[in-house]
């Protein structure tokens, strides 16, 4: 009998994760919105189901009845479902990419018996596998992300499209940005420290400070990491804007008497600016580089993707290389190898035997490719 999975989540991503998974697996998904499970409605033994995913009850009678559960809600979200998995005894891979502490929930899990795989996408995620499977097999002095996600039509003013939560798309502008340099942690405001990146089939883009580092801070001891956010260039000046004049601010203001949150009011105004619209397409720029010691050689590893949007299934470039990366784990986990009892941030998957190697080519067979090249 085929291995049941339940994805809760199935906007953009989610709904990409429930059309790979689906030829193999028996899928459930759940939905509080009838528009995002309207685009996996045609899906052929895909079982639909219109919940409340905030609810704890609601997500354990859920994941009852399944070997699997992926989390693909947005970050404010994030934790708690994964409690609630958690509490269910379920295995889980997430990539809601919520801001708490993953550890905060290991003692849950290990009492459970569970495995949970966190922050599983494109970056954080394939950034995180690539610098697991590293770690352990030389001295890593240095690693460097750069990743992407932009329209190809480049459009007045904002030459940007929402492919993943905008709400997670406004963190990205507003939480410092953590990085590691000489083995001490630096902290920044996003979106400092700009710099110009050339880029094959893309040209030059812009590459700025963002907290994308995340748990690789407390669990991979490289003495010089950083993460940057890559957009065309111009679109720094306008978002900083926004940000020191307060529009993507929690803090309630009154306007006529009535009180609001700034970044209620800017969610509004720019969300719908920034869907793609139908025809549309994107793609996802990324550029990893691992540099250490290895038997007293010096090493250094370059790993590119250029992903583009794939016309022929109507699947963004970020839903494909996030979700697949989520659901190449998934089957590690389904096939029973990949079982270590806890928190698990995607590092901790690239630093067993084989699920490097795996992993690319279960992408390489959905035509997201990443090129590497060593130097020594």
């Amino acid at each position: 009998m085929r291995q049941k999975v339940l994805v809760m989540g199935c906007g953009l991503v989610g709904s990409a994760i429930v059309k790979d998974l689906a030829p193999e697996y028996r899928v459930t998904a759940a939905d509080i919105s009838g528009e995002n499970l309207g685009m996996i409605n045609s899906i052929a033994g895909v079982e639909v189901v219109t919940a409340d995913l905030s609810d704890a009850a609601t997500v354990n009678k859920l994941a009852a009845d399944h070997d699997l559960v992926i989390g693909a809600l947005p970050g404010f979200m994030g934790y708690n479902s994964v409690k609630h998995v958690i509490a269910a005894g379920k295995n889980m891979v997430d990539i809601s990419f919520f801001p708490e502490d993953p550890f905060g929930l290991d003692r849950l899990a290990k009492s459970k018996g569970v495995t949970v795989v966190t922050d599983c996408g494109v970056a954080p995620g394939m950034g995180n596998i690539i610098l697991g499977y590293h770690h352990p097999r030389m001295n890593v002095q240095k690693f460097t992300c750069m990743v992407g996600g932009l329209p190809f039509k480049r459009e007045w003013p904002w030459q940007y499209k929402a492919v993943f939560s905008p709400a997670d798309v406004i963190e990205e502008y507003t939480r410092p940005a953590r990085y590691i340099i000489n083995g001490e942690m630096v902290i920044r405001e996003a979106l400092s420290e700009p710099e110009y990146v050339e880029f094959e089939k893309v040209g030059t883009l812009e590459a700025w400070n963002s907290d994308g580092l995340r748990s690789l801070i407390q669990t991979m001891p490289v003495p010089n990491m950083i993460e940057k956010t890559l957009r065309y260039p111009g679109t720094i000046d306008y978002l900083r804007m926004l940000r020191e004049t307060g529009f993507f601010s929690n803090d309630e203001i009154e306007v006529k008497g009535v009180r609001i949150k700034p970044i209620d009011l800017t969610s509004q105004l720019v969300f719908p600016k920034w869907k793609l619209k139908e025809g549309e397409e994107d793609f996802t720029v990324m550029r990893i580089v691992v540099e250490g010691i290895n038997a007293g050689v010096k090493e250094r590893y370059t790993y590119n993707l250029f992903d583009r949007f794939d016309r022929d299934n109507g699947i963004t470039s970020m839903a494909r290389t996030t979700g697949y990366t989520c659901t190449a784990v998934a089957n590690l986990m389904l096939e029973g190898r990949f079982s270590r009892p806890g928190i698990n941030p995607a590092e901790y998957t690239g630093t067993e035997d084989g699920n490097l190697t795996f992993i690319l080519e279960y992408l390489k067979e959905r035509n997201v490719i990443y090129s590497m090249e060593k130097i020594s």
